[in-house]
């Protein structure tokens, strides 16, 4: 598949720095950038990072060709010592990021990158739309699967997506997050999540019968064949005719794997009545998938009231985060390096102390009790810092510094991995199915508490002590 080359989609104002960081001689000044989020989306107790091997794709391929030079010098304001150096652009840059699947949370790190000045800021929108949309994809399959209590859920969204876009990489988020397979065809052959599909309404009524359609369908797909049974009555024609033709068609052939989709109507009441007929008719390994307009509070209420339902099919309310449809990851300089090398903390202030930026380059731990395997906390810390898990470790609230906690019998993990390194790709992206269980591995090192739906608990990401000194101290400079 031919891939574009990406290097345009910059907003604007990344050309006007970065020509101004050239003209001001700061184009080979190093930098640091943060790439982080505030909130969670539905109010949730975690987000799972999701698009990085889509950045590392973007940064290997990154160049800008002779239309693109071509095009900017007719907008007139560009110096032509710029254009001569952005012919000759290559990322040279480090980047560091958390693996795809692992669960993250507010105003800490999911990448951060070192680059010069105008490198670091020319690839700020597609680091920012590749994580900033996986990331919410992969969050909202994540609660729909946990909502759905160890049924499949299958991504049914292609339709409905922003764009194709959309729609391949939803599907691949979807995946990361928890769903089983998808019904885009494109995202298995790009990436190899399982894609499958069985029949619309417009297949029954092509027929003249229901009863032809489902006999000419199972003839042809004998092997695990999903009817759908809500074209015209489901209760007294759908699954009668379903049941029929299993009966006529599969069971001679010792075929026993069969389902029902339901997509319209009290699915609850229905799939209880539709388990009931097929159970009396011997079919109990004929399962029934449900869809139609489904979320995970949907789910939920449908799995409260007993529902007999083995497989969810959820479509435009996941491919499109219905009910949380942005992800607010930001991207934020937080160092830079002077003449020496040595490297400089930057902060952004702001009234609303919610936008109040941690700076330096920094690490990120995640600490695990030994004894139950869970997540305790998150602690930032300077990149100079490391913390030796065979020795006690004091956290504390950075917004309640009296609320401290001692680490005795805990391990100590780096969460940001090295991505980049002089503009070489130093990480071995890992197969979508390998990302999908690692994801589901490290949501359950969380605690359930963390994972409520509503009112979930607040996961602590605390600050060192050296980096909440040098955080006040900056604070203080600037007046706040």
């Amino acid at each position: 598949m031919k891939r574009e080359n990406y290097a345009m989609l910059c907003d604007f104002y990344e050309f006007t720095m970065a020509n101004g960081y050239f003209k001001s001689g700061f184009y080979k000044q190093n930098v640091y950038f943060d790439v982080f989020f505030r909130k969670v989306p539905d109010n949730g107790g975690f987000a799972v990072a999701a698009g990085l091997e889509q950045v590392i794709e973007y940064i290997k391929e990154l160049h800008f060709e002779d239309r693109d030079i071509e095009y900017l010098r007719r907008k007139g304001i560009f110096d032509e010592g710029f254009l001569r150096y952005l012919a000759d652009f290559k990322f040279s840059g480090d980047i560091y990021a958390v693996p795809e699947g692992t669960p993250v949370f507010p105003n800490e790190p999911i990448m951060t990158i070192k680059a010069p000045a105008i490198e670091a800021q020319l690839i700020e929108t597609f680091v920012l739309l590749s994580l900033n949309h996986q990331t919410l994809i992969a969050t909202k399959a994540n609660r729909i699967v946990r909502a759905a209590q160890g049924r499949a859920v299958l991504e049914f969204g292609s339709r409905r997506a922003q764009g194709a876009s959309g729609a391949i990489l939803g599907a691949r988020a979807a995946y990361i997050g928890g769903c089983t397979g998808t019904a885009c065809t494109l995202t298995e052959e790009l990436y190899g999540v399982p894609a499958g599909g069985t029949m619309a309404h417009s297949w029954i009524q092509m027929f003249d019968s229901e009863y032809d359609a489902f006999k000419a369908y199972c003839e042809l797909y004998p092997d695990n064949p999903t009817l759908l049974v809500d074209t015209y009555n489901t209760l007294k024609s759908g699954i009668p005719n379903a049941i029929k033709v299993f009966k006529e068609v599969l069971l001679p052939q010792g075929k026993t794997k069969c389902a029902i989709r339901l997509d319209s109507g009290d699915i609850s009441y229905i799939s209880k009545k539709a388990r009931k007929m097929l159970d009396e008719a011997g079919l109990t390994e004929c399962t029934i998938t449900a869809s139609n307009a489904l979320d995970e509070n949907l789910i939920r209420d449908l799995m409260m009231q007993g529902a007999c339902v083995d497989t969810f099919g959820v479509g435009e309310r996941l491919i499109t985060s219905a009910r949380s449809p942005v992800f607010d990851g930001v991207y934020k300089l937080v160092a830079v390096e002077d003449e020496s090398g040595e490297i400089v903390p930057k902060i952004k202030v702001s009234e609303n102390t919610a936008k109040i930026t941690n700076p330096h380059f920094k690490k990120l731990y995640r600490y695990y009790d030994r004894e139950s395997g869970k997540a305790l906390a998150d602690e930032l810390c300077v990149y100079d810092e490391t913390v030796n898990d065979s020795l006690p470790h004091t956290i504390f609230d950075p917004n309640a510094t009296w609320k401290t906690k001692t680490l005795t019998d805990f391990t100590a993990r780096e969460l940001l991995v090295p991505v980049f390194k002089n503009g070489e790709c130093v990480y071995e992206c890992p197969g979508i199915g390998e990302i999908a269980s690692y994801c589901r591995e490290q949501t359950d090192l969380l605690w359930d508490e963390v994972k409520r739906f509503e009112n979930p608990h607040t996961y602590y990401v605390d600050l060192s002590r050296k980096l909440y000194e040098i955080k006040n101290i900056l604070l203080s400079v600037y007046g706040m």
